[in-house]
């Protein structure tokens, strides 16, 4: 017997017909000898209508107040699985955020879970029943609902893996797996069988949306193995797991992209101390995410400074930063919204010297020019101007033997 998690999403629960096809693959999972412990999102399309009927009541609807509405989305799920389940003669059980004790911290609309007491649920199982779980919400220490921000299922899952110590946590979707790079714009993308926390942590990052970062990040904690797979489809999908031996003989696992960036770059900065302090402090107040910088050696004693942004909070950096350059005495501050990011990412980085010097001349044999780059142990990133991107993932990936039709390189 195995005690399994499973999370399906919104696509995979998005109508009752959907749900009863779920409830018939959680049965024939329990009749195998299973626990099954099932973590759903809300319905397909009642997240986004929840939020548009808080914003028609109010411009700034309450914190607090919007995590109790939009928790409401994943109790409609579970409660309507339960009755889908017992409609078919087995037993099963929903349990909203609170009720399976899923604790986290304060802050509405993007908590963190810090604790998952498990009694219940195990209470539950123990009986033969299934057992339903409401993703993305939680319960803080004044007693307040909380919900996980989007994606929190995925996170809400692999939390309950871990502490439940599942012998894996299957997420479902409407994709059949990890790919390469995004079939979307690159049909020779390949499914991969295996893939390592790190690798899957910094595609999540970079724009691969086919797991929330935090998820992976618990899974990498406690060491929970992943099992991404289609709803919709009975084949085996993508392990995330921890990292083996085989993976490092690759040089590059995936290519990922993100064109949701923008860049600033402060030109003529004063080369003070204290001065990058001064720069970032009223972005870091403003809860907005600066990735990569770039700093230009010191010329007379002024440099240049460039970093990105997401390009959401692209006018609102620009009016912060401005302010702030005119303090600091700086000669101006320019801004690009079309632009992107493109990296290649393997642990197999570590162990082969000239990965990033490859990446260079394929983009420069495409006369793509590069704005700026960033490095990790495992990850090449690189901006270019956004009209080149899937130029730029199409040549990377076949430069790297990633096409479906190529052998991975060794």
């Amino acid at each position: 017997m195995a005690l399994i998690v499973q999370k399906y999403g919104g696509t995979s629960v998005g109508s009752i017909e959907k749900i009863k096809g779920v409830a018939k693959k959680v049965i024939d999972y329990h009749c195998q000898g299973n626990q099954m412990v099932i973590v759903l999102s809300a319905m397909a399309g009642q997240t986004d209508g929840l939020i548009k009927l808080a914003r028609e009541m109010t411009e700034a609807p309450n914190p607090r107040e919007l995590d109790v509405l939009m928790a409401t989305g994943e109790q409609v799920s579970v409660a309507l699985f339960a009755m889908a389940v017992k409609s078919m003669g087995y037993d099963a059980r929903s349990l909203l955020g609170f009720q399976a004790a899923i604790y986290t911290d304060h802050l509405f609309g993007k908590a963190r879970i810090h604790e998952v007491k498990t009694e219940r649920i195990m209470k539950e199982l123990e009986k033969g029943r299934i057992v339903t779980v409401a993703g993305f919400q939680g319960l803080d220490d004044h007693g307040d609902i909380t919900t996980l921000g989007r994606g929190g299922s995925d996170t809400t899952a692999v939390a309950l893996a871990a502490a439940l110590k599942a012998d894996v946590c299957e997420i479902f979707t409407d994709v059949d797996g990890v790919y390469t790079t995004d079939p979307d714009i690159c049909p020779k993308a390949r499914k991969m069988e295996a893939i390592s926390y790190d690798e899957m942590l910094e595609m999540a990052s970079l724009g691969a949306k086919v797991l929330e970062i935090r998820s992976v990040e618990f899974a990498k904690k406690y060491n929970v193995p992943i099992h991404v797979r289609s709803t919709f489809a009975k084949e085996r999908g993508t392990m995330v797991i921890a990292e083996t031996k085989d993976m490092e003989r690759v040089m590059v696992s995936g290519i990922a992209y993100r064109k949701n960036e923008a860049r600033v770059t402060i030109k003529k900065v004063p080369d003070r101390p204290g001065t990058a302090s001064r720069i970032f402090e009223p972005v870091l107040k403003a809860g907005i995410v600066v990735d990569m910088i770039v700093q230009n050696m010191s010329e007379d004693g002024f440099t240049d400074m460039t970093f990105t942004v997401p390009r959401a909070d692209f006018y609102k950096t620009m009016k912060l930063v401005s302010d702030v350059a005119q303090e600091i005495e700086a000669e101006k501050v320019l801004g690009d919204e079309n632009i992107a990011k493109v990296s290649i990412i393997g642990v197999g980085m570590r162990s082969h010297a000239g990965v990033a010097q490859k990446m260079f001349e394929v983009l420069a044999k495409e006369n793509i020019n590069i704005i700026m780059i960033s490095t990790s142990e495992i990850k090449v990133s690189c901006v270019i101007e956004e009209k080149y991107t899937e130029l730029a993932v199409r040549a990377l990936h076949e430069a790297f033997g990633l096409d479906d039709d190529q052998k991975r390189d060794q």
